[in-house]
């Protein structure tokens, strides 16, 4: 018999977790609701956070301690044009540490071969663009790539960027929004993609420590409009966090996961809304997908079918058996939590130690309605969220959009923030927290919390576009 106090500890205090019996959903999300210690479904008995190590305040899942591009250069993004001095492609190209700050807002269209960012140790900051924020796309046809790819690398951070690819692709198999690729150490957080031919969002062979948190992915193309696909032809084990993000309008693939044994795969808060014939999928291909899924919602749609499963576990070319954990997961009105063959593939218990701390699914839900995204948020990621609260739009069926071209969203213009001394913090930021700024400081740690100068500042301006603010 487990005792009550053992009980109490259930969650993410992982020596509870491994030896308690099953969770039943309603008992999770009650406990999540108690407040307390039964409330504190907290891994940081396994990822303790440490100022100064991870990738900025308040980073979560397995990628969370990403360098990025901390201690390196500062350069700024002076031109919306594809290449060339002061360019996005020039910062992605650099060698070394770097930090990519924007001075400009808009489009930036890659017509020509795309940057792949394979110099590891960079922070694309999309949180210090003026005005509307940054669109990054392609020109479509030949040149119609995955605008956004980390291959062959690793400490990578990007926030608040959105990937709207307004033409086709030649190659529908290379044209999702955002890749990653054989790397590790990657955060992708409040970024948002839309109108890929392929997954909106992919990840393909050996990646690992990888966090995927706080973003929409919304109308991928018919007839591969999928959200986002997880893992592809992994060569190993890998560890990979989904948190907190918005699948939107997307058929399947709500995500799907198809991972090794021994790999620790967490899709954790989510908002699936409006599957068309699956939302979440679980592969065997690669001997079977060990998968903790807990505190979603998924809520049915004008396209989503009858009977669209919440779960499903695809035995298609199957060599072996997934685990699945799963724990307060919210139907809206989806009739299906999970398919029969999820039941015979089921855990009792995470099936690794859980990297964050979760608040119940309805919490959750709302959570991720308010904040998720990049911000501050555009026409797409705006009428997208009302869409989901008020149970409308629509997976793509109009022609003329599925063939493209598609109206990008306006981006508003902006007044970039004074910067003398091109160390990437706003002046009038330094002056309030006693810095100077005729003096490139921003690798300095003025208040010896760890967290160094251009790490605070670049939090700041994430909590300012996120309240709608300009930086001064």
């Amino acid at each position: 018999m487990v005792s009550q106090s053992a009980m109490a500890m259930l969650g993410i205090g992982i020596a509870a977790l491994l030896a308690t019996p099953f969770v039943a959903p309603s008992d999770l999300a009650q406990r999540l609701k108690s407040g307390g210690a039964d409330a504190d479904l907290d891994g940081s008995s396994v990822l303790p956070e440490v100022p100064g190590v991870e990738a900025f305040p308040g980073a979560e899942g397995y990628g969370r301690r990403s360098r990025g591009g901390r201690g390196g250069a500062i350069i700024p993004v002076t031109t919306l044009a594809d290449r060339g001095p002061g360019s996005l492609r020039a910062c992605i190209e650099a060698q070394g540490p770097r930090v990519c700050v924007f001075r400009v807002s808009g489009v930036i269209r890659f017509t020509t071969r795309r940057p792949i960012i394979t110099n590891p140790y960079i922070t694309i900051a999309g949180q210090t663009a003026p005005g509307g924020g940054i669109i990054v796309t392609h020109g479509g046809g030949v040149d119609g790539y995955t605008p956004i790819i980390a291959k062959d690398t690793h400490d990578v951070i990007i926030r608040h960027i959105r990937v709207r690819t307004d033409l086709n692709a030649e190659d529908r198999g290379s044209n999702s929004s955002f890749l990653f690729e054989n790397s590790r150490n990657v955060i992708f957080d409040h970024v948002s993609g839309a109108w890929a031919q392929d997954q909106v969002m992919s990840g393909y062979d050996h990646n690992d420590n990888i966090t995927i948190s706080n973003s929409i992915f919304v109308q991928g193309i018919p007839r591969h409009d999928k959200c986002a696909l997880l893992a592809s032809n992994p060569k190993a084990p890998q560890k990979l966090s989904f948190i907190r993000n918005l699948c939107a309008h997307n058929g399947d693939r709500n995500p799907d996961v198809n991972f090794m044994p021994l790999s620790c795969v967490e899709i954790l808060n989510n908002v699936f809304y409006n599957g068309d014939s699956q939302f979440t999928e679980v592969h065997e291909v690669f001997g079977g997908t060990p998968v903790s899924i807990v505190g979603n919602t998924y809520r049915k749609g004008p396209d989503s079918a009858d009977a669209i499963p919440a779960i499903d576990r695809v035995l298609d070319s199957s060599t072996g058996m997934s685990k699945i954990f799963m724990a307060d997961n919210r139907l809206d009105k989806v009739k299906v939590l999970k398919t029969g063959t999820v039941e015979i593939s089921q855990v009792s218990r995470p099936v690794c130690p859980l990297s964050t701390r979760l608040v119940p699914a309805e919490q959750a839900y709302l959570q991720v309605l308010d904040k998720a995204g990049a911000f501050p948020r555009d026409a797409l990621d705006v009428r997208t969220v009302a869409e989901v609260r008020a149970r409308t739009g629509s997976i793509i069926h109009d022609a003329a959009m599925r063939s493209g071209p598609r109206p990008l969203p306006a981006i508003a213009p902006g007044t970039p923030y004074v910067d003398l001394d091109e160390d990437g913090m706003a002046d009038s930021w330094e002056r309030a927290h006693g810095l100077d700024p005729r003096r490139n400081d921003a690798w300095e740690d003025a208040d010896h919390d760890r967290w160094l100068n251009l790490d605070e500042f670049l939090d700041f301006a994430h909590r300012e576009v996120m309240a709608g603010r300009p930086i001064p």
